[in-house]
């Protein structure tokens, strides 16, 4: 072997780098720790990996041995030129032994670059480079090069498998937000708004407080749909949903419990004022296909108008019922019915 060592074996160093990508640690640590071990291992005086993101061109330094931070700052500047060595290798997803290597002092010295690739489907996806340099002279024996090419598979393994982790996660976060949120809206669904309403009507039992109950219903929307087509339809929606979101409190919630029906839980006695408000936003909303949007709220009010969340929702839309039947615009409740 061309090592200067003749005593040393590069394979010594695979059991340590399989115990680094399997000891769970996070990713950039994990690198590093590996890195350490091949530099060491096989006698090399530096050491990089820089990873491809999938969201962006070029490649990123994730891990680096043997220079300092400056040094490290100019590769990770250079790797970005298409004809860099290390450029190369990625995209070309090919080994390099044994090639000149650019060093910041000038002085001669060679590298082997290889690409991390793992294979998806069949398909070959790179994720990024390993590279290590000595300075002067140096040719990788088959020896050598068999265990720089196990090291890169090690290493594509550990960024695949954090790459899955992180999608795992992502994907959870996003079935956990789509379990409690409306997709067109991004409200509060339907589950969300009942477990809302039942917490805080627990609570004014507790504190011997008011919540308000409001219904709202988007005015002539089966005439938007029929006429317009859904996709106006939907426009329509976003709209009120965010005239919602904008116009409450922060301890008010608000949600869209299916089709063209929205809602708003507010504790305390200025609920009212609340509702108002949303009804004279959506009226300021811009037309949507020629057509001016407005919407109907029934309103409820806890505990006179109900003592559960079942009477207190039927009264809101007993008070709904009514608002409909004087016209787009109408806000109603046990009490009166207002033409806004």
């Amino acid at each position: 072997m061309s090592s200067d060592d003749p005593s040393r074996d590069p394979r010594s160093i695979l059991p340590g780098a399989i115990a680094a990508v399997s000891s769970g640690a996070e990713l950039d640590p994990m690198l590093a720790t590996l890195l350490q071990a091949a530099t060491a291992g096989l006698g090399a005086s530096t050491g990089a990996i820089f990873l491809q993101d999938p969201d962006r061109p070029g490649l990123t330094l994730a891990a680096s041995t043997g220079q300092d931070a400056g040094a490290a700052a100019a590769l990770a500047s250079a790797v970005q030129r298409p004809e860099h060595p290390f450029a190369v290798v990625a995209r070309d997803r090919r080994p390099a032994f044994d090639q000149e290597a650019p060093t910041s002092t000038g002085d001669p010295a060679s590298g082997a670059v290889l690409p991390l690739v793992v294979s998806a489907g069949g398909v070959e996806v790179g994720l990024g480079v390993v590279a290590l340099t000595w300075a002067g002279s140096h040719a990788t024996d088959p020896l050598e090069q068999e265990v720089l090419v196990a090291l890169a598979g090690i290493a594509a393994l550990a960024v695949d498998r954090a790459r899955l982790g992180s999608t795992a996660a992502e994907r959870s976060e996003w079935f956990e937000r789509m379990a409690h949120t409306d997709p067109l809206t991004g409200l509060a669904n339907e589950r969300t708004v009942a477990r809302v309403l039942e917490l805080e009507l627990a609570r004014a039992t507790r504190q011997a407080s008011e919540v308000l109950l409001v219904i709202f219903d988007v005015d002539d929307f089966r005439a938007i749909n029929a006429d317009e087509g859904h996709e106006s339809g939907d426009a329509v929606l976003r709209q009120v949903g965010a005239a919602l979101s904008g116009a409450v409190r922060l301890l008010d919630t608000v949600g869209r419990i299916g089709g063209d029906e929205f809602v708003l839980i507010a504790p305390g006695a200025a609920g009212v004022t609340v509702s108002d408000r949303i009804v004279q936003e959506v009226k300021a909303l811009p037309a949507v296909a020629g057509r001016s949007v407005s919407i109907s709220a029934g309103v409820a009010r806890f505990p006179e108008d109900g003592g559960d969340s079942e009477a207190l929702i039927q009264a809101a839309k007993d008070a709904l019922t009514r608002a409909k039947a004087m016209g787009g615009g109408s806000v109603a409740s046990n009490e009166a019915v207002a033409d806004r």
